[in-house]
């Protein structure tokens, strides 16, 4: 029982592992797309916005069990095999992309505009909100976003297990459905709470600590920016 575990456990962390690598990868300049083409933003255009929400939604929306199917010949294309923890990464990216990019949009929309203006209004261009302000200002949830996709993409592997995709979720479906290994499944279950649990704890102690640095740099700037505006007071002598 303990090498089918261990085996299990490492092809569920490779699937999520990679998948939230691309998934980040490409949903960071999605989001920023969808955000900087939205109404009133520096980049308005709502014919790409609208067809990057769109795709978005769509993607969203669609079942991930019937995903892992449809995507069956382009995973073989990509990856050579269509199945086993390798084949899994394909069609958890896909599902992830657009899950990732609609939380990233969301962090950017909670950036304070006055600071886009600022940085706007000393001559920054598109390049620079976007590394300077935007990004930086949003890092917080940004990595809170990273986390939810994380404990999104450890279920759907379970569920790409079920369909040979390996990991916990085969061995659990193989072992504790197929055959009436109770003990097993229970295992199976427990461990993927374990492993949720401290992705969980991991991101929030991450995002904590970002929060906390940016409000102090936060009140840095503030300090300093009223210490530069205040005039001292005129020293008269005594007559």
């Amino acid at each position: 029982m303990q090498p089918l575990l261990s085996d299990a456990t490492l092809d569920t962390l490779f699937m999520v592992w990679w998948s939230t690598f691309y998934a980040v990868l490409v949903g960071i300049p999605v989001g920023v797309l969808l955000h900087l083409t939205d109404r009133g933003a520096m980049l308005q255009n709502v014919a790409v916005n609208k067809v990057l929400g769109a795709i978005a939604n769509i993607g969203r929306s669609f079942p991930f069990l019937i995903l892992i199917v449809v995507l069956m010949p382009l995973t073989r294309l990509l990856v050579g095999v269509a199945i086993g923890p390798t084949g899994a990464v394909v069609p958890l990216t896909i599902a992830a992309i657009p899950f990732f990019a609609r939380l990233v949009e969301a962090a950017l929309r909670e950036v304070d505009h006055g600071l886009v203006e600022a940085a706007q209004a000393m001559g920054g261009g598109t390049w620079t909100v976007i590394f300077k302000v935007l990004l930086p200002q949003a890092l917080p949830a940004l990595v809170a976003a990273v986390t939810t996709t994380v404990i999104t993409l450890i279920g759907y592997s379970a569920i790409a297990g079920a369909v040979g995709g390996g990991g916990l979720g085969a061995l659990a479906y193989n072992y504790g459905y197929l055959r009436y290994e109770t003990s097993l499944m229970i295992i199976t279950v427990v461990e993927l709470i374990v492993i949720v649990t401290v992705a969980q704890l991991l991101g929030d102690l991450i995002v904590r600590r970002l929060a906390r640095r940016g409000a102090r740099a936060s009140s840095l700037r503030v300090g300093l920016r009223r210490a530069r505006t205040e005039e001292p007071a005129p020293v008269t002598e005594a007559a």
